[in-house]
């Protein structure tokens, strides 16, 4: 098991993409591996042939080390390896926790008595496999569902088991769930059924779970809002797409990005990170601005990167959000496309009943900024013949930046938002 990520200490096997028997050249695709991070393809960098699987599709938990496959050199007989097993291997690598209560039994109770205790599992678990049904394969007994199906049931309140999915070898798809329909007196809980249902976490939202906990437990964070007018950004907003022959098709969150690059130029305080290496505390000011973008993902939280983005035009800024946006959905970064970024905006504003909200710090960053949905707001306009105002209407979002204080005090936070407001609020600044 490769550490494909320097935070990752163990992954689970996704879908092998060579068989025993296969060749395999540098730069091909061995496996799929969920990191930590995210769904991710091992690329082998070795010439070889596929003697022996070792770790099924499916595996979890797989500590970085342990072995999943036997390769030989090319030409060799690979049935020699049809008996090989993990223990031919090495075996498994101990984990930092036993994560199993056998690893706990086995330390504690003596030799003599655990063999019996295993022999007698395992012919109750073959009784049971073996009970007129079918052998299934490891693949066939993988969960048929993935990562977006099984969120949109969530949201939707629906139990996978009841459902017998549709799609290509029993997979469950987003068409079973939304035609599900529970069957009489499904919605009324019976004595003995089960109200809820458990979801494995994943290692992903495990590592999300414990980062942005610490975050909020070591980082002293305080909050500055501000109503920030967007009527000029939509009219160029609008006449760039107008013009832009479908060449490229500008969102509000890429003006704000690059709104983003600039505040932080003009206020270098808020682009950057507090430090602590080699016994030293530094706080690091980058002198470029890469923005990490928040993106929702089926299995969590990602944060792709947009890197310089002072020097990047709004179309190219708008073309990378996209492509990384959908690498990360689909779990195809590489590390060094979400790990790094000096500041992140976090961006809500598509879900019209999100007026406003915080987010939690990216460390070791100092800053992330919070979009809310625009608005329509009443503002005073010219005056009438009476010398009363008019009342006109303007577009505005709320934005509220989160600071670490270690870094970034608050009159300091304040001035960043200051510039922010100006650059989003007259955005022909860009030019400057």
């Amino acid at each position: 098991m490769p550490a494909l990520s320097p935070t990752m200490t163990a992954g689970n096997i996704g879908a092998w993409q060579k068989k025993p028997g296969d060749s395999i050249a540098p730069g091909d695709v061995l496996v799929e591996i969920e990191t930590d991070k995210a769904q991710m393809d091992f690329e082998f960098q070795e010439e070889g042939t596929i003697a022996k699987i070792l770790k099924e599709s499916g595996e979890k938990d797989v500590a970085v080390g342990s072995p999943i496959a036997v390769m030989v050199e090319e030409g060799e007989d690979v049935s020699a390896f049809e008996s090989f097993s993990i223990e031919d291997a090495g075996g498994d690598k101990s984990s930092a926790a036993p994560s199993k209560e056998g690893d706990a039994s086995e330390a504690s109770e003596p030799p003599k008595s655990a063999p019996p205790a295993k022999e007698e599992s395992a012919v109750q678990a073959v009784e049971t496999e073996s009970s007129g049904k079918r052998l299934e394969t490891v693949l066939q007994r993988a969960p048929k569902v993935s990562p977006a199906v099984q969120k949109l049931a969530l949201e939707k309140g629906v139990p996978l088991a009841s459902i017998k999915g549709s799609g290509k070898g029993g997979q469950i798809t987003k068409e079973d769930i939304e035609k599900y329909k529970p069957t009489g007196g499904a919605a009324v809980a019976t004595a003995g059924a089960p109200t809820y249902e458990d979801v494995e976490a994943t290692s992903m939202r495990k590592v999300i779970a414990s980062r942005l906990t610490q975050s909020f437990q070591e980082n002293p964070h305080y909050f500055v809002a501000s109503n920030i007018s967007v009527s000029k950004l939509l009219k160029l907003r609008e006449a760039l797409n107008a013009s832009s022959k479908g060449e490229y098709k500008l969102s509000v969150n890429d003006f704000l990005i690059k709104a983003l690059g600039v505040a932080a130029r003009k206020v270098p305080a808020a682009n950057s990170s507090w430090r602590e290496e080699n016994g030293k505390v530094v706080i690091r000011q980058h002198n470029v601005v890469d923005v990490s973008v928040a993106v929702a993902t089926p299995v969590g939280l990602m944060t792709p990167i947009v890197k310089n983005v002072n020097g990047l035009g709004l179309s190219t800024i708008s073309s990378q959000v996209k492509d990384l946006g959908k690498r990360a959905r689909d779990g195809k970064l590489n590390p060094e496309e979400y790990q790094g970024g000096t500041i992140t905006i976090s961006n809500m504003g598509m879900n019209p009943a999100v007026e406003r909200f915080t987010a939690i710090i990216n460390p070791p960053q100092a800053t992330i900024v919070a979009i809310g949905t625009t608005k329509k707001v009443a503002v005073p306009g010219e005056l009438t013949e009476d010398g009363t105002p008019s009342i006109e209407w303007d577009d505005q979002i709320v934005i509220t930046a989160s600071f670490d204080h270690k870094v970034v005090d608050g009159a300091v936070g304040g001035e960043f938002m200051k510039e922010l407001k100006k650059v989003i609020e007259n955005p022909l600044e860009f030019l400057l």
